[in-house]
């Protein structure tokens, strides 16, 4: 959540040339309204539920770069499949850049709930041991701008076995 995956994501893929998916468009997309309506009507079950779907449909797919939302490593199938069909690339920033990032949390459901900056610590304490847990790397997101982000992931990528 406000790691950037959706703009490296899209980068990377044309620097890449390949289809570029984003897991919450895609979602977005089926069911014809924004996140936050499918969160108020079905819950955060329903919308893990469909976030699950759409995950399995995409890394079916051969030669992409999908971008997930935050919250995707939470279940284990999500994290199973992300790690078996492909090369997995945790995005880190830490909970006061990611507050930083996405003050105001328009658009990003989890946050509308009390003090925005608490919960990014609480959802982070649980999602960042899942994502370290898959990432075959782990690529920081302070400083550096998008296209040096970009850049450092083609290295790593050309390193890789």
């Amino acid at each position: 959540m406000g790691a950037g995956k959706s703009t490296v994501g899209k980068l990377l893929a044309r620097k890449l040339d390949r289809r570029f998916i984003d897991a919450d468009a895609l979602i977005e997309e089926r069911c014809g309204v924004k996140i936050p309506v499918i969160f108020e009507m079905e819950g955060e079950a329903g919308f893990r539920k469909r976030e699950a779907q759409a995950i399995k449909e995409a890394v079916a797919e051969e030669s992409i770069v999908l971008a997930t939302g935050g919250g995707a490593v939470i279940l284990p199938e999500n994290r199973a499949l992300l790690s078996s069909r492909g090369t997995v690339i945790y995005l880190h920033a830490g909970p006061t850049e990611l507050w930083h990032r996405t003050k105001g949390g328009e658009g990003r459901p989890l946050l509308q709930t009390g003090d925005a900056r608490q919960t990014l610590e609480n959802l982070y304490r649980v999602r960042d041991p899942l994502y370290r847990e898959i990432a075959d790397h782990v690529i920081e997101t302070g400083k550096p701008s998008v296209n040096q982000l970009v850049h450092t992931l083609l290295m790593q990528l050309e390193l890789s076995p």
